[in-house]
């Protein structure tokens, strides 16, 4: 099999590969073992997730996005940020663009390094949820931004044990059969948000998620009544800016704003993801 060639991406810390199949380079019957095996870290390229860029009959092109171990999510916004400004550097969609994503047709706005998505409208919200973690009850609150979230305010984000919590919860039967992404969130006097994040698919901490800082900001304005935008602190440091208007309960408008920045160009070759 000829090497295919691909992009690999960051947004605000989630890493991804990108690959422009649009003339179908992917082998469509080994595709799950070439996600699965290019995402291992260490002995591949290594990734959160997989991001095929196709095209589309009615907007400027359709994704398909992977996460690492293979599963295929409705959404991932720090990858739409990506996907979109590979979108614009390759000449497939202007600055501004639409494109296909299981959860809907996701509008996007590239601004040198930095790109701004419009969120599909969340839905499944409910706050003050008591679950039983380790045989304590515990409030938490749950709201669907293209994927599943579970937020859990926390005194002190640093101490956090966000794989051994975040695990439990994520297959907590309250959440099965698909289960749910976790984050945590502190806020500071100051204002400040911290978030770390649990994803699902990826079964561990990542350095950012997009969805679930929307689902974060959106349960902090609910529940604390912060204003758009809402700024929050991932754990790899970088800024994530969720904004929102309000019509009586329901939000509406909601658009994450991010970087997505391009790495390193590279071929990936078969011995890269066959065991």
């Amino acid at each position: 099999m000829k090497p295919i060639p691909f992009v690999k991406m960051s947004g605000s810390g989630n890493d991804f590969m990108v690959i422009d199949n649009r003339s179908r380079l992917v082998p469509e019957k080994q595709l799950h073992q070439l996600v699965v095996g290019s995402c291992r870290r260490r002995v591949s390229v290594g990734a959160d997730g997989l991001i095929l860029i196709e095209p589309s009959a009615s907007v400027d092109f359709k994704w398909r996005f992977f996460n690492a171990d293979g599963s295929l999510p409705e959404m991932c916004g720090n990858g739409a940020r990506c996907a979109a400004r590979f979108a614009f550097l390759h000449g497939i969609a202007g600055r501004r663009m639409a494109f296909e994503t299981r959860a809907g047709v996701i509008e996007a706005a590239v601004m040198d390094a930095g790109v701004r998505i419009r969120m599909t409208a969340p839905c499944e919200l409910e706050t003050g949820l008591t679950i039983a973690l380790e045989g304590l009850p515990t409030v938490v609150s749950r709201i669907n931004t293209g994927v599943p979230h579970v937020v859990l305010p926390v005194d002190d984000i640093a101490t956090v044990d966000v794989v051994a919590t975040g695990a439990r919860i994520r297959h907590h039967r309250d959440f099965a059969p698909d289960g749910t992404n976790v984050n945590f969130v502190a806020v500071a006097n100051s204002g400040r948000v911290s978030i770390r994040t649990y994803e699902r698919g990826v079964e561990g901490e990542t350095l950012a998620c997009g969805t679930g800082a929307v689902a974060a900001a959106l349960i902090l304005a609910r529940e604390r009544r912060l204003p758009s935008p809402v700024s929050l602190t991932t754990r790899g440091g970088a800024e994530l800016r969720v904004f929102f208007g309000l019509a009586g309960d329901r939000f509406e408008d909601i658009f994450l704003e991010g970087d997505a920045r391009l790495i390193y160009r590279g071929e990936l070759c078969e011995e890269a993801w066959r065991c």
